[in-house]
């Protein structure tokens, strides 16, 4: 149960239990693994758990524009498509802040990282808009913000 007086944060809110890949997975075993998990992307982890990509579909949709995907002597690997780029979120980041970033940047998911840089979860839209539920239906404090919806 989460404390009254706390402010939910990435922590509160993210998902533990996350679909990764490695660098050497295949591409068409990634693409599997997504549409079978019914998921829109998964951190990249190198054997310590450090993230070293985001396979997005957005990425796998380049697999069409290659050449490999006409030819069957080669399989890619999630590391020829993975998005190098990412942003992180530590554990501590408010649902404030994660509520803003969401509306202000084109991603679903930010995955969550501890002090040393491990990848300890996600969070995505749907779990700060559950966040969201909460706070309202338990009456938790709420940070007040500029309302964003009104021109700048």
């Amino acid at each position: 149960m989460t404390n009254p007086h706390h402010v939910l944060t990435a922590r509160d809110v993210m998902a533990h239990s996350l679909v990764t890949l490695t660098p050497e997975t295949s591409i068409r075993d990634a693409i599997r693994k997504l549409l079978s998990q019914g998921i829109s992307g998964a951190p990249v982890l190198n054997p310590d758990r450090k993230m070293v990509g985001m396979l997005s579909e957005l990425d796998c949709l380049g697999v069409l524009a290659s050449d490999q995907f006409h030819t069957e002597d080669h399989i890619a690997a999630v590391s020829e498509y993975m998005s190098t780029e990412f942003e992180t979120v530590d554990l501590e980041t408010d649902i404030y802040t994660l509520a803003m970033y969401f509306r202000d940047k084109p991603v679903r998911r930010f995955p969550v990282v501890d002090p040393s840089g491990e990848l300890v979860g996600q969070v995505s839209r749907r779990d700060v808009l559950k966040g969201i539920e909460e706070i309202l239906a338990k009456k938790l404090p709420r940070k007040h913000y500029p309302d964003y919806r009104q021109p700048h």
